[in-house]
C-alpha cells in the first residue's frame, strides 16, 4: 500500500506520534525513550518559549493503517539568521526498516522547507541543543543516555541513499574514575585558584541557588556555546524555562560553580547520577508509577554512572585549568557515592580544548553521532 502523510494535529495523533518509538525498540536493550511529557511540552507552542521564534509541524507515516514512522519538520530562524542559513530541520524521526517510509518522511520536510521559504535540510536536530540531536553513527551496542537520540544503524545508510551528507559530529566519552586525584590535577587546581583568584562554591539548596546564581548558568552557556555548530542564544523565556525545570531536582552536590575575585560565574558543570535505566523501566512515562523508577535511579547505591550533561567555561579562561578545579572537588563526591564511570554528553569533534579535558584520564570514546544536511 501507498504510504500516507499525516500532519499531527489531535491529541491522539501526538499519543501516537509518542508512542511509536516504545514499538520500534521494543527489544532493543540500548534505547531509553524521551519523557513522554517532555515530548509533549516541547512541541507545545504554548509550554515552549523556543517557538517565540521557531515554528514546527510533526508528521506520521501510516502504511497499512498503522503507524511506520513520525518526524518533525522545525525552522529556528534564530538560529538560521545566526548563522546566515534558510534550514528546515528535522528532528524527532523514526521509522520503520523501509526506505521508502523514511524518503516519505524527508519528503514531507523538505515539502513543508520550501512552503516557508528554506532552502537547506539540516538534521537531526530539535529547537536547540537541549533537545535531542545528531543520529548515531557509532555505538549501537552501548545503551543510550536520557539527553541523547538511539537509531538503528540502517537510519544511516537511508539518510545516505536520500542524499544528506556530513556537516557535523559529535563525540561522547565514557570516563574511568581513578581512585585518586591525579597528582597533576590536584597541583594545577590551587596554582590556578591562587593565580586568577578563583573560588569554588557549592549552593546549599535549590531556592538559594535559583535566586542567586541559575540564571548566571544559561547566561554563561550563551557566551560559552555561541560559536558550536546550530547554536542559537537562549531567550530569557527558555532560560526561565530551563531553571523551573532542572534547578529543583538538580544534586547540588554535582553542580560546582567557578566564581572570579568580581564574583562572576566563569565556570560551571552539571550532572546526574544517570537515570537511563529508569527511564527504561518505566518506558518514558512517569505517571501513574514511573515517577518511582524514576526516584529509585536517583537515588539508588547501585548506581554506577554519572553523565555529564553540560560544561561551560568563560572563554578567556578555557586551557588555562578551571577543569581541574572543578574535577579535583567532583571526584571525592564520585568516590562518596559509588560512582565508577562518568559519561559525557555530545562534543563537536573539533571542539578540541573540550575534548582534551579527558587525557588525563582512563577514558574511550564510545560513541559518535552526526548531523547532516541536504540542499533543497
Amino acid at each position: 500500500m501507498a504510504i500516507q502523510i499525516v500532519k499531527v494535529e489531535t491529541p491522539a495523533q501526538m499519543e501516537a506520534f509518542i508512542s511509536f518509538t516504545l514499538n520500534l525498540y521494543k527489544d532493543c536493550p540500548y534505547y531509553i525513550p524521551e519523557l513522554d511529557m517532555d515530548t509533549r511540552a516541547t512541541l507545545s507552542p504554548k509550554k515552549n518559549p523556543a517557538f517565540e521564534f521557531s515554528m514546527a509541524q510533526p508528521f506520521l507515516a501510516m502504511k497499512d493503517g498503522s503507524v511506520a514512522g513520525r518526524v518533525v519538520a522545525l525552522i529556528n530562524t534564530r538560529a538560521n539568521e545566526t548563522w546566515g542559513h534558510s534550514d528546515v530541520r528535522f528532528g524527532w524521526i523514526d521509522f520503520i526498516e523501509d526506505y521508502d517510509v523514511c524518503k516519505a518522511l524527508l519528503d514531507a520536510v523538505c515539502g513543508w522547507g520550501r512552503e516557508h521559504g528554506m532552502t537547506r535540510l539540516e538534521g537531526p536536530m530539535g529547537f536547540t541543543d537541549f533537545d535531542r540531536e545528531g543520529a548515531m553513527i557509532m555505538g549501537y551496542d552501548r545503551i543510550a543516555t536520557m539527553a541523547t537520540i538511539y537509531n538503528y544503524p540502517y537510519y544511516i545508510e537511508y539518510y545516505e541513499r536520500y542524499g544528506l551528507v556530513k556537516a557535523a559530529d559529535w563525540l561522547e566519552y565514557l570516563i574511568t574514575v581513578p581512585d585518586c586525584i591525579p597528582e597533576a590535577y590536584a597541583r594545577m587546581s590551587k596554582v590556578i585558584a591562587e593565580r586568577y583568584g578563583l573560588s569554588l562554591k557549592i549552593y546549599k539548596s535549590s531556592s538559594e541557588i535559583k535566586k542567586h546564581a541559575a540564571h548566571k548558568i544559561f547566561n554563561l552557556l550563551n557566551e560559552c556555546y555561541a560559536p558550536l555548530y546550530g547554536f542559537s542564544k537562549l531567550s530569557d523565556g527558555q532560560i526561565d524555562k530551563y531553571v523551573n525545570d532542572y534547578i529543583p531536582y538538580a544534586d547540588l552536590e554535582l553542580l560546582p560553580m567557578v566564581y572570579d575575585s568580581k564574583d562572576e560565574l566563569v565556570g560551571t558543570a552539571l550532572m546526574i547520577p544517570s537515570i537511563a535505566k529508569a527511564i527504561q523501566k518505566c518506558r518514558g512515562r512517569l505517571f501513574p508509577f514511573g515517577w518511582i523508577h524514576l526516584l529509585k535511579g536517583l537515588k539508588s547505591k547501585k548506581n554506577d554512572t554519572v553523565e555529564l550533561l553540560l560544561i561551560a567555561i568563560k572563554p578567556e579562561y578555557q586551557g588555562k585549568g578551571l577543569n581541574a578545579l572543578m574535577m579535583s572537588y567532583l571526584l571525592p563526591v564520585f568516590h562518596r557515592k559509588g560512582f565508577k564511570y562518568c559519561e559525557t554528553n555530545c562534543e563537536l569533534e573539533y571542539n578540541y580544548k573540550m575534548n582534551n579535558l579527558w587525557k588525563n584520564f582512563p577514558h574511550e570514546n564510545h560513541k559518535r553521532r552526526r548531523v547532516f544536511v541536504k540542499e533543497l
